[in-house]
C-alpha cells in the first residue's frame, strides 16, 4: 500500500501503525463470523471500537507529538516521517468505519431474528417515539447539562470520548450554538416496552432525537452527537519527579494522570455531516479536517457486554460461548503447593488452567514460616486483587515483602498508585521500578529457610498478576525451585533496588542489558546450521528493525523461520530471495493470545514477558527465562505445533501486506484453543 509520499509497505518491512490497523480488522472480523455465537460477535464489534479508540489516543497521539516536537524524526523500516505516516492512517479511518457500521446493521438484523429489536431514532414508530420521549424526561433530562455559547457561557472542554450534542441556534435573529452534555449515570440502553419482540434503544439516539427540547426560547437549526478523542501519551521522567515533586514519582504520575483530559484533541466523531458544525468544532478543537470521522452506527458498543440481560436464560446462553472454568493439574492442592514447587516445576497455562494454584502458593507463603521474603513486579491488577490480599497478610504475619509497582501502566496508573498506598500501609517496600525504565517483568521471588536452608522458589510468567485477564488472556507460566534461576531472582530485585541495570544472570535474560543480545545469540547459532536450523516464535508483537533483520539474515540462509504474531508484525514474509523461508500467523479468537514464546532448534527455549518490540527489548525491564524442565518444553513445543496448523482461527500473512485464511487443509478443522480446552480438562462454570 502506497501514499502520496510514503510507503506504509517496503519490503521485507511493514509500517507499525499500519499492522495495528491490520490486526483489529481482524478483530472486526470475529464480529462478522458466522461460526462465533451472536452475543459474542456483539462484543467482537465493542473490542473493535475499544482498541480503535486506543489506537486514536495512543498511536496517533504518538505521531503527533512526534511531528510537534521531533520534526526530523523518520521511521527506520518505511522511511516515512510522522506527518506521512498520521495522513496515511487517517486515510484508512473512513473504510474502518463504514465496516463497523455495516457489521452493526448485520448484527442488529440476527438480534431482531432472536427476538431482540434494537432501535435507532430513524426507525422508531410513532407510539415508540412517544414512549421515548416520556423517559427522556423522567430518565434522563435530570442527568443532562444542556449550555448555550455566548460571552456569558464561554465554550466547555470537550472531556475525552464523552458524547455531547451540539445543536447550531438561532434566537432574536442572531445565531449561536448549544451543547448538551451526556450525563454519566444515564443507561446506556433504553427498553421500549410493546409488542411481542423485546425493544431496546441506545440513549444517544434519545439524546439526539429529543435533546432540542431543552432549548425552549431557541430555533434549533442543525444538530449532531459528536465525540472527541484526546491525545494519551505523556512523559513522565524522574528527572521530572526530582525536580518538582520532592523526587516521589507517585506525585509526578498522580498529576500527569489528572492533566490527560486537557491533552490535545486527536479526533473528532460526528453522527451528522453538518458542515457549519463540523467548522466550527475544528476549529475550536485545532485538527485538520482529515481527523473528522461520521459515525452511521453508535459512537461505542460497551453496552454490547450487558446484551445478554434482554434475553431469557436459556436462550442467552446459547447465544454465547459456553462458560468454562481453567482446570487444575491434578497433582496440586491448597495448603500443599510449596512442597510441590519443592518436588518438581510447575506449569500452568492460563485460561486452559486456573490462576488458582498460583494464588494458593502465594497465601500459603504468607503463612509458612520458613518464607521469610517475598518480592514481586506488578503492572496490571485485577479490581479486587487476591495478589495484594496475600501481600498485605504475608507483610502481616512479619514477612519481608517487596513490590515493584509499575505506575506508568498506561491506563492502569490510577489503579496502580491506589494499590501502592494499601501495600504500604500494610508494611511492604514498595518502589516504583527503575529510572525511566518501564518495569513489564512478570516474576515472583520467594526465599525460604528450610532445615538450615536457604531455598527458593520462583514463578516466572508471560501474563499479569490478574485475576480477571487470567480467564481471558492465553498466557504461560512457570513455578520452579531451580536454586539459580532463585538465585538470579533475588540479584534481580536488588539490582532494580539499587539502578543497576547492566546486570547479567546465570540463567534469566533481562532486557534491557542482556535480553536482546540473548536472544539474538540464539538465532546465531540456528544461522549457523544453515538449512538445518530452525527458530519458531510466538509474540504479541514484532517491530524491533534489529530483531527482523536477524530473522531475514536467517531466511536467507535457509533457516526455517515460524512465527504466530497476534498483533502488529513489521516483517513482510515471503518476498523472494529474502523472507521466502519466512512464514507469520495470527490467531484471533474467543481468548486473546497473550503468551511470548522464543524456541530455537531441538535446545533452547525461553518464555517472556517481552514482545520483540524497541521499546521492550531497549526501554524496559523485562525477563526472558529458559524452560529447563524436558516434561514442559516438550508441552510448549507441542502448543506451538497445534497453534501453527490452527486454520479456524488462524490467519496467514502473505507477501502482498494481506492477511488471509489459512487453507492449507480444509478437511482437517483446527481451533487451537479449542483443543487446548480438551487438553486441560476445562470444565463448565
Amino acid at each position: 500500500m502506497v501514499n502520496e509520499k510514503g510507503r506504509l509497505i517496503n519490503p521485507p518491512y511493514i509500517n507499525r501503525e499500519f499492522s495495528w490497523l491490520q490486526f483489529d480488522d481482524r478483530v472486526l472480523d470475529q464480529a462478522r463470523d458466522p461460526s462465533n455465537p451472536l452475543l459474542e460477535r456483539c462484543r467482537f464489534l465493542s473490542i473493535f471500537i475499544s482498541n480503535l479508540d486506543e489506537f486514536t489516543r495512543v498511536r496517533l497521539g504518538s505521531l503527533l507529538n512526534l511531528e510537534h516536537h521531533s520534526p526530523e524524526y523518520i521511521d527506520n523500516k518505511t522511511g516515512m516521517n510522522a506527518r506521512e505516516q498520521i495522513d496515511a492512517i487517517l486515510a484508512m479511518f473512513p473504510q474502518y468505519y463504514k465496516k463497523a457500521d455495516e457489521t452493526y446493521s448485520r448484527l442488529k438484523k440476527e438480534l431482531k431474528k432472536n427476538g431482540l429489536s434494537v432501535l435507532s431514532y430513524r426507525t422508531m414508530s410513532d407510539t415508540q417515539r412517544a414512549k421515548g420521549l416520556l423517559y427522556f424526561q423522567e430518565n434522563m433530562v435530570p442527568f443532562l447539562s444542556p449550555l448555550v455559547l455566548d460571552a456569558k457561557h464561554p465554550m466547555i472542554r470537550f472531556e475525552n470520548q464523552r458524547l455531547y450534542l451540539v445543536l447550531k441556534l438561532e434566537r432574536n435573529g442572531r445565531n449561536m450554538f448549544g451543547v448538551v452534555t451526556m450525563g454519566q449515570r444515564i443507561d446506556s440502553l433504553v427498553r421500549i416496552t410493546g409488542g411481542k419482540k423485546t425493544h431496546i434503544i441506545p440513549s444517544e439516539d434519545l439524546l439526539y432525537l429529543f435533546g432540542d427540547t431543552l432549548f425552549p426560547a431557541c430555533k434549533v437549526r442543525d444538530k449532531a452527537l459528536v465525540r472527541v478523542t484526546r491525545n494519551a501519551d505523556f512523559e513522565a521522567t524522574v528527572e521530572d519527579a526530582d525536580i518538582e515533586y520532592d523526587f516521589d514519582f507517585s506525585k509526578l504520575i498522580r498529576n500527569r494522570v489528572e492533566s490527560r483530559g486537557a491533552l490535545a484533541a486527536v479526533r473528532l466523531e460526528m453522527n451528522t455531516e453538518s458542515e457549519d458544525l463540523k467548522q466550527f468544532l475544528l476549529k475550536h478543537l485545532g485538527i485538520k479536517k482529515n481527523q473528522c470521522f461520521i459515525v452511521d452506527g453508535c459512537f461505542s458498543y460497551k453496552s454490547a457486554f450487558s446484551l445478554d440481560e434482554y434475553f431469557p436464560h436459556e436462550d442467552a446462553v446459547h447465544l454465547r460461548y459456553p462458560a468454562m472454568k481453567g482446570s487444575i493439574p491434578a497433582q496440586l492442592h491448597r495448603g500443599a503447593m510449596i512442597d510441590s514447587v519443592l518436588r518438581k516445576d510447575i506449569f500452568l497455562s492460563y485460561p486452559f488452567q486456573s490462576m488458582d494454584p498460583l494464588l494458593w502458593l502465594l497465601e500459603e507463603c504468607a503463612d509458612d514460616p520458613r518464607v521469610t521474603n517475598i518480592k514481586i513486579t506488578i503492572y496490571r491488577l485485577a479490581k479486587h486483587s487476591r495478589i495484594v490480599a496475600a501481600l498485605v497478610r504475608a507483610a502481616e504475619h512479619g514477612k519481608d515483602v517487596s513490590v515493584v509497582m509499575e505506575l506508568c501502566a498506561r491506563f492502569d496508573e490510577e489503579s496502580n498508585l491506589s494499590y501502592a498506598e494499601q501495600l504500604q500501609e500494610a508494611g511492604c517496600t514498595v518502589f516504583y521500578g527503575v529510572e525511566n525504565y518501564k518495569v513489564h517483568s512478570k516474576i515472583i521471588s520467594i526465599v525460604l529457610k528450610d532445615k538450615g536452608k536457604v531455598r527458593y522458589i520462583t514463578h516466572l510468567g508471560t501474563g499479569n498478576y490478574n485475576e480477571s485477564t487470567a480467564k481471558q488472556y492465553t498466557d504461560l507460566n512457570i513455578i520452579t525451585a531451580d536454586k539459580e534461576i532463585g538465585m538470579d531472582g533475588v540479584d534481580f530485585f536488588r539490582n532494580l533496588a539499587t539502578l543497576t541495570i547492566n546486570a547479567r544472570y546465570r540463567k534469566l535474560l533481562v532486557a534491557p542489558y542482556s535480553l536482546k543480545d540473548g536472544i539474538i545469540a540464539c538465532m546465531d547459532k540456528e544461522i549457523a546450521k544453515g538449512k538445518d536450523g530452525s527458530i519458531t516464535c510466538k509474540m504479541n508483537s514484532l517491530s524491533d528493525k534489529v530483531m527482523i533483520d536477524k530473522l531475514v539474515e536467517a531466511s536467507r540462509k535457509g533457516v526455517k523461520v515460524r512465527l504466530i504474531i497476534r498483533g502488529i508484525c513489521c516483517l513482510l514474509p515471503g518476498v523472494e530471495g529474502i523472507t521466502d523461508n519466512i512464514t507469520v500467523k495470527s490467531i484471533v479468537g474467543r481468548f486473546l493470545e497473550h503468551s511470548r514464546i522464543y524456541s530455537f532448534g531441538s535446545g533452547e527455549m525461553y518464555i517472556s514477558s517481552a514482545d520483540l518490540m524497541t521499546r521492550n527489548v531497549d526501554r524496559r525491564v523485562e525477563i526472558a527465562t529458559p524452560v529447563l524442565n524436558p516434561e514442559i518444553k516438550e508441552s510448549i513445543r507441542k502448543m506451538l505445533e497445534i497453534m501453527l496448523r490452527d486454520n479456524v482461527k488462524g490467519r496467514i500473512l502473505e507477501s502482498d501486506g494481506k492477511y488471509h485464511l489459512d487453507e492449507s487443509d480444509p478437511t482437517n478443522p483446527i481451533n487451537s484453543q479449542e483443543v487446548f480446552l480438551a487438553l486441560a480438562g476445562s470444565t463448565n462454570a
